[in-house]
């Protein structure tokens, strides 16, 4: 008969919970929702100005037959040793090719 009785005294605090938590519910759905700030916006950053490597870079993978030194020269105003640089870094990490003698074009 124990068991009886413990069951019966559960179900008794059940119901006085499922009473408490009935009253609460309202209770909670008054309350205000917190207000989030709106966040912040990074700055937009501006474009940044191309690198020499990478004007050097543009000039001859725009070319279709390949570009020399020379004419690198003329259209950048960097000089010799600077193009020269340039094109040894980029045909060691594979971005341009060797398609003649002192000719060089993007590789496909």
């Amino acid at each position: 008969m124990t068991i009886k009785k413990d069951l019966q005294a559960v179900c008794k605090e059940l119901n006085n919970l499922a009473k408490k938590l009935e009253k609460l519910i309202p209770a909670f759905e008054k309350t205000e929702k917190p207000r989030l700030k709106p966040a912040k916006t990074a700055p937009q950053k501006k474009a940044a100005a191309p690198t020499d490597t990478q004007i050097v870079l543009n000039y001859i993978k725009r070319s279709k037959k390949g570009v020399d030194t020379a004419t690198l020269m003329k259209k950048t105003g960097f000089d010799q040793k600077k193009i020269w640089n340039i094109i040894f870094r980029a045909t060691k990490r594979g971005i341009i090719q060797k398609v003649g003698k002192g000719l060089y074009s993007g590789v496909k």
